[in-house]
C-alpha cells in the first residue's frame, strides 16, 4: 500500500489533526470520513455530532445525508435540531468543527452561497445550513478542500461562514465565542493561521508536492512557514481503514 491518492493523503492528514479530540461537529462527505478514520485511529473517544440532531454516532457505514438513518447507529442521544444547536453547540461543548466550502479566503472566511454575483450568480450554492452558526460557536474550526485557484481566492464572492474575518481581533470584537479557523487540510498541503494576524500559514507539504505547486494554485501569495514540514505519508493500516471499511466504492478517496 505504498501508493496514495491525493484524496487519500488528504483525509489521513485531516484524520490526524482530530487527535485529541472529544467532540467534533462534522457534516457528510469529506469532512465526514476524515473523522470517521480518526475515531478508528488517532482519537478513539472521538463523539461525532451530525446538525440533524445526532450526538455520539458511530455510524456502520458512511452516511449518504445527515438525514441518513445509519447515524443514529449506536447514538448516545438523538434530539431536534434546536437542542443540538442551542445545548450542545451555542451551549459550547463542540471542540472542533469540521467544515468545507466552494471558496475560502486568506483569513479562513467561507464561501458557500453563491459564485459570481448574488442577484445574478453563475452557480447557486447549497447555502449556510448550520455553518455560518457552527464556525461562530465551535470552540475550533478545522477545515478540509481540495487546493484550486477557483477555490483559493484572493476575495470570496460571498462571506457565508466567518473565519478571522479581517484579521486577528475582529472576531472578538464581534462577540464571536469561538476562536475560528486553525487548520486547513488540502490535497497537496496543510495550513495553519497566524495568531497575530490572523492569516493562513503553510506548514506542510505533503510528499511529492513542491512549493510552486501550491503556489500556481492559490489566488494570492501564501506565507509560508520558516519550519515548513513534510506530512508523513498514510499507514499500511490507514490507507486499509479507507479502503476496505470506511469507503471501499471510492467515492471521496479516489
Amino acid at each position: 500500500m505504498n501508493d496514495y491518492t491525493p484524496s487519500e493523503m488528504m483525509i489521513v492528514a485531516a484524520a490526524r489533526a482530530l487527535a485529541g479530540v472529544r467532540t467534533v461537529f462534522v457534516g457528510v462527505g469529506l469532512p465526514n470520513i476524515a473523522c470517521n478514520l480518526a475515531r478508528r485511529t488517532v482519537a478513539p473517544d472521538l463523539e461525532l455530532v451530525y446538525e440533524s440532531g445526532v450526538y455520539g454516532a458511530q455510524p456502520a457505514r458512511l452516511p449518504l445525508s445527515i438525514g441518513d438513518p445509519a447515524l443514529i447507529t449506536g447514538a448516545l442521544s438523538v434530539c431536534s435540531m434546536a437542542d443540538l444547536f442551542g445545548l450542545y453547540l451555542q451551549g459550547g461543548r463542540i471542540d472542533v468543527a469540521f467544515l468545507g466550502g466552494a471558496q475560502i479566503d486568506r483569513y479562513g472566511n467561507l464561501n458557500t452561497t453563491v459564485i459570481g454575483d448574488y442577484a445574478h450568480p453563475k452557480v447557486r450554492l447549497p447555502g449556510s445550513g448550520g455553518a455560518c452558526e457552527i464556525a461562530i460557536h465551535a470552540r475550533q474550526v478545522f477545515i478540509i478542500m481540495r487546493l484550486s485557484r477557483r477555490s483559493f481566492v484572493e476575495r470570496l464572492d460571498f462571506l457565508t461562514s466567518p473565519g478571522h474575518l479581517g484579521g486577528s481581533g475582529e472576531r472578538e470584537r464581534l462577540g464571536m465565542p469561538g476562536r475560528g479557523p486553525q487548520v486547513v487540510v488540502t490535497d497537496k498541503c496543510v495550513f495553519q493561521f497566524d495568531s497575530g494576524t490572523g492569516e493562513m500559514v503553510l506548514v506542510s507539504l505533503h510528499p511529492g508536492v513542491r512549493l510552486e505547486d501550491v503556489r500556481a494554485e492559490m489566488g494570492w501569495d501564501p506565507r509560508v512557514s520558516p519550519d515548513l514540514t513534510e506530512t508523513e505519508p498514510p499507514t499500511p493500516e490507514e490507507l486499509r481503514l479507507l479502503r476496505e471499511e470506511l469507503d471501499p466504492l471510492g467515492v471521496y478517496r479516489s
